[in-house]
């Protein structure tokens, strides 16, 4: 993802919205397609999706080992993973998730010009 910071108003406007991209990700497709900041999480909660689901099939596949440990640990990973971008997206930040964070499968739009009223 490019270093680009969302508006202070973008945020304000969709915080709710970057936190549900970690629950169902494509609520900000629908509800908020021109918002970077809620663009940016719904591809976060995207890849933590698809790391899921990669983890889940590799685990399953693999007997014993894969059951005893790739399932529990990878679900694990998930799942703090899933935590920190709920964080992130309620500190209003536009941080990527550890290890999968930097890849973009959705692009936000171009963030609004950052305005101050000094």
């Amino acid at each position: 993802m490019s270093g680009h910071q969302p508006s202070k108003k973008d945020i304000d406007d969709h915080k709710g919205l970057a936190i549900v991209a970690y629950i169902i990700f494509f609520i900000p497709l629908i509800a908020a397609k021109e918002s970077y900041y809620a663009m940016y999480h719904a591809n976060q909660g995207l890849l933590l999706l698809i790391t899921a689901i990669i983890i889940n099939i590799i685990g399953s596949a693999i007997p014993i080992i894969g059951w005893l440990f790739i399932l529990p640990l990878g679900n694990l990973f998930v799942f703090v993973l899933w935590v920190i971008g709920i964080l992130n997206a309620a500190k209003e930040e536009v941080k990527p998730l550890p290890l999968i964070g930097q890849y973009e499968i959705i692009k936000p739009p171009e963030p609004e010009e950052n305005v101050s009223n000094e």
